[in-house]
């Protein structure tokens, strides 16, 4: 007798352990079989980044060596997967497919047709939680509505949501039949033609192994220091684990279980972040329309520059002349990351100073992050733009030179980055412009030739925005 089969459809859970739907494979089925799809629109807005598709391509060919271990491997077919599930299901056989939940409107929406095409054949479809603490319907208000603010958010889901003990990985698999027109990772183009990755490659270790590495490494002291580290670039202060969990090569559920064991109540400053990136997929799913349009409707009509000439490039290249603006902006193109400090700075300065719409600053970190969530880069980019739920007020702006100096004290974080700068001292590093000329001669610096004048004025941009602000702050 054959054997029945499963299909496991893999997507953004490239991991063996914890993972739910290959557990509920290998429990109902003896052949499962892994599967990969790529259609481009395996993230948002239909095409993962430059940055997501160098690590999609290590991820995917991390789990096809982990599975191999196993005695199985990763099958890659390209297509639509609305067309290619239901076609492999028909010609495999298949009798079941599973897979585990995504969130993104579109990708949900695409899911909802993959699944009812499947039970039209006959397939049995079952798909699991599996990228989140909890489900973006599992919490609402005492009304029966979404939250919409953070705080009350936070305390619900401490109070209401467990953490069932994470799924251990299966120790051996049955080797799947070949897929006629299966092809290697290396043959989906991921990675691009010039090679401009090596600062990715010299930062991460992309895969379920280097996931664990980076939590290791984390709750290895860190955590207990979170609190007090976590605002600091110039230090290792923070987990490095968004890229490991955007891909589902570890689970929020074995984040928090090792944390908590590591660090006890010392870690619920990391809890409360890890929280946060469930409070974005609850606004996501509860208000899709934000992946393009403010959540706050008055500022449809926000007065955001419609020609901001070249400002936004040297924004993107890190020639602002501002120096913690520029740091974490040359971080980000060579690491595809930066410090969450730096990104609320570089942020408010493009939608506040600069008065680009945060839908250009989101769609560039959409490009260059490893991390590249729609959830938590749409939530991000609205809240420092005021425009989000549980938004910074419109009038809090941040000013770089003071973020820099209370965050970067020693200007470590823009002396690694921003190089040209070494030799100012700590008083100077971040207003590089306020250094007497003989500082700078000292220094080997002349502003305009070998670091760029600042390209805004700080505090009469402030003023410009404010004012931007009060055309809007009225509407309904």
């Amino acid at each position: 007798m054959t054997a029945p089969t499963a299909l496991l459809w893999c997507r953004r859970d490239l991991r063996l352990a914890d993972n739910p739907a290959l557990m509920w494979a290998l429990a109902q089925q003896r052949t499962v079989i892994p599967v990969y799809i790529h259609s481009g629109a395996e993230d948002y807005h239909d095409t993962p980044g430059a940055a997501s598709r160098w690590w999609l391509h290590h991820s995917l060919m991390a789990l096809d060596e982990d599975l191999r271990r196993l005695g199985s491997r990763l099958q890659v077919v390209e297509g639509p997967a609305e067309e290619r599930l239901p076609a492999l299901a028909r010609h495999l056989k298949a009798s079941m497919v599973t897979w585990n939940r995504l969130y993104e409107p579109a990708l949900a929406e695409r899911d909802a047709a993959v699944e009812a095409a499947l039970v039209r054949q006959g397939v049995t479809v079952s798909h699991h939680p599996g990228a989140l603490l909890a489900e973006p319907t599992a919490l609402h208000t005492a009304g029966g509505g979404p939250y919409r603010v953070y705080t009350p958010y936070w305390k619900a889901h401490r109070r209401t949501v467990g953490q069932p003990a994470p799924l251990a990985a299966p120790t051996a698999l049955p080797p799947p039949p070949d897929l006629p027109d299966a092809i290697p990772v290396e043959h989906l183009g991921l990675l691009p033609a010039v090679p401009w990755y090596g600062g990715l490659a010299d930062r991460w270790k992309p895969g379920e192994r280097g996931a664990h590495e980076a939590l290791a490494a984390f709750d290895g002291g860190a955590v207990s220091r979170y609190g007090e580290d976590r605002d600091r670039p110039d230090r290792i202060g923070t987990s490095r684990l968004s890229p490991h969990l955007h891909f589902g090569e570890i689970t929020p559920g074995q984040v928090a279980l090792a944390v908590q064991g590591a660090a006890g109540n010392d870690a619920d400053p990391f809890l409360r972040q890890l929280v946060w990136r469930d409070f974005a997929h609850h606004l996501l799913h509860h208000f899709p329309h934000t992946v393009t349009e403010p959540f706050n409707p008055r500022f449809a009509a926000f007065p955001w520059r419609r020609d901001p000439g070249t400002d936004l490039t040297r924004w993107q290249q890190g020639r602002t002349g501002i120096p913690l603006v520029d740091a974490g902006m040359r971080e980000l193109w060579h690491n595809g990351w930066m410090h969450n400090r730096v990104r609320m700075a570089v942020a408010s300065l493009l939608t506040k100073n600069l008065l680009i719409h945060w839908r250009a600053g989101e769609a560039w970190f959409r490009d260059t992050l490893v991390d590249a969530d729609v959830a938590n880069n749409v939530m991000g980019w609205q809240w420092t733009a005021g425009c989000g739920a549980d938004a910074a007020p419109y009038f809090r702006i941040f000013n770089p030179v003071r973020q820099g100096q209370r965050f970067d004290p020693e200007g470590a974080y823009v002396r690694r980055w921003v190089p040209e700068l070494g030799g100012l001292p700590d008083r100077y590093i971040h207003c590089p412009w306020e250094a007497p000329a003989a500082v700078l001669q000292e220094a080997g610096i002349t502003l305009g030739r070998d670091y760029p004048e600042p390209m805004v004025d700080l505090k009469a941009t402030r003023e410009r925005a404010l004012a931007a602000y009060g055309e809007v702050k009225g509407g309904a």
